[in-house]
């Protein structure tokens, strides 16, 4: 096990480039399976749960070669599903997006329950509603923890989602995206992580209307077999990662003379720029430049998750840390995940006066000095999180568990260290 050796108190100064996203790299790369044609994905972020996912796919017959440091080129024209490896599947979240485009591929598919962050209840209902209405029957293996999927009837050609889920917007996506007869679905997710997704496939063939709102309209294409080498590859960048972008902002916040954040896209990021003038931060945009710094005076401010565009679940607990240096009281209210607020009790731990009031509530107030101290990653965000509270805490921080971080950021430590901070891995 690695972790974290922050000495804190280091004012941080310079540049950074965001990483390609997570959460659009993840369900695109799922995508691919959609196609026998060669796919160049640009952009790709080198970060545990994407290199997992790329592992799944080749164990099913997918061949793969990194062109560069960030780009890959996967085909896919021979993937048997029946070599879907449950122990790799069950190690990250985003396993449940192979469910779509192997049963748009094969008709029928297993498998394990999904992995991922130990954030709260994330059951699966949302997805099982919407495959049973698209005509596909649900199975569950108890003893084997497994889940089996076969399409036995037809779809319904508008789709209700249960809730403004994303990955169960996605999978229904891919799943209507070799399907040739219009399908609408309603209550869909507008992330930018979605429509990034979108535009792949349209970039396969696939006619899809409504990215960016809560209604789609999905006409699929059939697959191409057997064309290998006759049609060009599909290139496709992946969108740059605002919750990373989210999470430098917080650190040029409380911790920068000055830090320029490069590949931002100001647009992902309404309710985030919004909430940091609530808090009294300053920043400028420019193009795809951010440019923030340490604000002299933070003052509390209310944080409410919400779906996009509202302020996003995964930038809660690094605003969280921000809390802790405003004036006053802040109150945070994450709709989603009752788990999502278990980084409280380690910032208590470094000195924050900070009070869970229930599995979806909190409340903290500052201003309050934060110590070095032995803690806890919990899951990716609230990782980055205490990396955070340890750059502007006094002395020495150990933070364990920094593979949750692994899985969602690209080599952190090093980025910190160009920027001047004391941290390193051991």
């Amino acid at each position: 096990m690695q972790s974290f050796i922050i000495n804190g108190g280091r004012k941080l100064e310079g540049e950074v480039t965001v990483q390609g996203s997570k959460n659009a790299a993840l369900p695109i790369i799922a995508a691919t399976l959609l196609t026998d044609r060669s796919c160049i994905l640009q952009n790709v972020p080198r970060i545990g749960d994407v290199l997992v996912m790329l592992q799944i796919l080749r164990q099913m017959g997918s061949r793969q070669r990194w062109l560069d440091e960030h780009t890959i080129e996967i085909v896919n024209d021979e993937i048997d599903p029946v070599k879907l490896n449950g122990q790799l599947a069950s190690r990250i979240r985003a396993s449940i997006l192979l469910i779509g485009p192997l049963l748009a591929r094969g008709d029928e598919v297993s498998v394990s329950f999904p992995g991922g962050d130990k954030i709260g209840a994330r059951p699966l209902d949302a997805h099982l509603n919407a495959f049973r209405d698209a005509g596909v029957s649900v199975e569950y293996d108890g003893r084997r923890g497994r889940y089996h999927f076969k399409i036995t009837g037809k779809p319904l050609r508008e789709i209700v989602l249960k809730e403004l889920s994303v990955t169960a917007t996605e999978n229904m996506v891919m799943f209507f995206s070799l399907t040739p007869q219009a399908t609408k679905i309603h209550l869909a997710a507008a992330e930018p992580h979605v429509q990034d997704l979108g535009l792949f496939l349209k970039k396969i063939g696939v006619e899809i209307s409504g990215l960016g709102t809560h209604s789609l309209v999905i006409k699929g294409k059939k697959r191409a077999v057997g064309r290998k080498g006759v049609l060009a590859p599909i290139v496709h960048r992946i969108i740059s990662d605002y919750l990373a972008v989210g999470t430098f902002l917080v650190v040029g916040a409380l911790a920068a003379k000055k830090l320029i954040i490069h590949d931002a896209q100001c647009d992902h990021l309404i309710a985030t720029l919004q909430k940091l003038k609530e808090f009294g931060v300053r920043f400028e945009c420019r193009g795809r430049e951010l440019i923030v710094g340490a604000a002299r005076t933070l003052k509390g401010a209310n944080i409410q998750t919400l779906p996009y565009p509202g302020f996003p679940t995964d930038l809660q607990a690094p605003f969280g840390v921000l809390a802790t240096q405003a004036q006053g009281e802040s109150l945070i209210f994450d709709t989603l995940f009752e788990n999502r607020l278990q980084y409280i009790d380690e910032l208590k731990k470094m000195g924050a006066r900070a009070r869970v009031l229930d599995s979806h509530r909190a409340s903290i107030t500052g201003k309050t000095p934060l110590s070095g101290i032995e803690i806890r990653s919990l899951d990716i965000r609230a990782g980055a999180t205490l990396v955070i509270a340890a750059l502007i805490a006094s002395g020495k921080s150990v933070i364990q568990g920094i593979e949750q971080i692994d899985r969602g950021y690209e080599r952190l430590d090093e980025a910190l260290q160009k920027l001047g901070a004391d941290i390193k891995r051991i």
